[in-house]
């Protein structure tokens, strides 16, 4: 199981989780508590239900890099293109825009 915190604008806001069954992304309680709270993508408006998929979301996948951009980062870092929270989790810690993706660390 790989999972990643989701972060909007440097506050936490929810995990996204790949399992055997797929891809769940869920809001964290205290950020949809905070009434300033905003949705990380018109795709995922603001609930506390949790966002279900076969294959990663589009929006999230949208992150990856593409290009010459991705040949680096699965070359460095030797991750197949269709491993695609493993890239999530390698080049999206700074993404442009108000989503960053960070290691899930308990």
């Amino acid at each position: 199981m790989k999972q990643a915190k989701i972060f909007i604008y440097n506050t936490f806001a929810g995990v996204l989780t790949e399992d055997e069954h797929g891809y769940k992304f869920l809001y964290d309680p205290e950020y949809l508590a905070n009434e300033s709270a905003e949705p990380v993508s018109l795709t995922f408006p603001l609930t506390d239900k949790p966002f279900l998929s076969n294959v990663l979301h589009p929006f999230f996948d949208g992150l990856i890099p593409e290009g010459w951009l991705l040949d680096i980062a699965e070359k460095n870092w030797k991750i197949d293109n269709r491993d695609r929270m493993s890239l999530l989790l390698a080049c999206c810690k700074d993404c442009i825009g108000a989503v960053s993706v960070h290691p899930f660390i308990p």
